[in-house]
């Protein structure tokens, strides 16, 4: 395997730390060429001072020749004292300097000085922290503004979810969970694998044994939609539960109802059940690096297979038996068809009536009678009373 390099790097957010003094520091999802994800935290005084060994490292594509050579993007000097606001502001810029770093020839974003600067630390792992004093606040940047950093309007504060169950991680990159732990959620994933952070933990946990902490989540669930979006299959999958669905790759289903356990509800011609969000895609939709990747992982757990009776979740959650999913989707089926057929009927008479219409006889326009000798004596002109005289 070649040397590792940067394939794309995503600003999350910051965090603000209390220890061992305050100060802030900026979150990184760097995607690595091996697929792998890592998260990095660097104060924005590290950002510059990489950033000065850079433009001494090119000194042709910073600029320090001829400036009409620069590709190095511009990064604005940190100010005496850095403030929250200072912080927050300064995020689009640090988004965008870092979208154009990546995509900068090779020799510059592949060079080892960029690869080691965002390669994962100790301290990105298990960040020094002091139990007496409380822990960071994190706020993420708005989705909009990722798809366009020179746009940021605020902070989110993250959301605090509890573990309903133990949960025993099967990969690097999840992260184990004990029932009553507090996480806080960086990332929701329509796939059923939410990115969580505990303490100095961070890692992919599945959103089925996660609860908020004011009352179950069924109001983040889409209703039922019994009219279906049209998604093609990308990876078969083999039902291992009687409520669940075997499918091929290349098949067209319909999806009727998006769960956030990642595991939807589809139709497959007059068969209804659930199957994994991570292997299906909307139709229409092109696939990307990212999509692909996922659907390398095993598919998260299914809410219904934990048990764990003291759950919110268990007690007030709405149930929707599979038997229902099947008669609503059966009725609208039907009614599609009854209005399938309707419109072919009335179509089908409409050209019946063209064609009697066409094979009609056509009616021949009426002679009007010739006039009598004494109308066109009193009516004519000279030339044509001659004619009958």
């Amino acid at each position: 395997m070649g040397d590792a390099f940067i394939r794309h790097i995503e600003l999350l957010g910051y965090e603000k730390r209390f220890f061992p003094s305050q100060h802030y520091v900026y979150m990184f999802l760097v995607k690595w060429n091996d697929l792998s994800e890592k998260l990095v935290y660097r104060r924005f005084t590290e950002i510059y001072e990489f950033h000065k060994v850079l433009k001494e490292m090119f000194p042709i594509e910073s600029g320090d020749i001829n400036m009409e050579n620069r590709i190095i993007p511009h990064l604005p000097a940190p100010k005496w004292f850095d403030g929250q606001r200072s912080t927050q502001n300064r995020q689009g810029t640090l988004a965008e300097y870092c979208y154009t770093l990546v995509n900068l020839p090779h020799k510059i974003s592949r060079c080892l000085h960029v690869v080691n600067f965002f390669k994962v630390r100790p301290d990105d792992t298990n960040p020094v922290t002091d139990s007496q004093i409380k822990k960071p606040e994190v706020f993420l940047l708005p989705q909009d503004a990722k798809k366009n950093p020179t746009d940021i309007t605020g902070p989110i504060v993250l959301q605090t979810y509890r573990a309903i169950a133990d949960y025993e991680k099967s990969s690097k990159s999840e992260m184990a969970l004990k029932a009553g732990d507090m996480v806080d959620v960086v990332e929701k994933s329509e796939s059923g694998w939410w990115f969580c952070q505990l303490k100095n933990k961070r890692g992919w946990v599945p959103a089925a044994y996660l609860e908020p902490m004011d009352g179950p989540d069924e109001s983040e669930e889409q209703e039922p939609n019994y009219a279906g979006e049209q998604y093609i299959v990308q990876k078969s999958y083999t039902a291992v539960e009687e409520d669940e669905l075997t499918l091929k790759e290349g098949d067209t289903i319909e999806v009727i109802h998006k769960l956030l356990d990642g595991w939807w509800v589809i139709r497959k011609d007059e068969n209804t059940g659930y199957y994994p969000s991570m292997y299906l895609q909307k139709a229409g939709e092109a696939n990307t690096p990212v999509k692909s990747e996922l659907r390398n992982r095993s598919a998260p757990p299914r809410r219904s297979t934990i048990r764990n009776a003291k759950s919110i979740h268990k007690q007030s959650r709405k149930q929707i038996s599979q038997e229902t999913y099947r008669r609503n989707s059966k009725k609208y089926i039907q009614s599609r068809r009854n209005r399938k057929e309707n419109f072919q009927n009335k179509a089908n008479v409409i050209i019946e009536t063209n064609e009697r219409e066409e094979n009609r006889p056509k009616a021949q326009p009426a002679v009007p009678p010739r006039p009598s000798k004494d109308l066109i004596l009193n009516r004519c002109t000279e030339s044509t009373r001659r004619k009958i005289l």
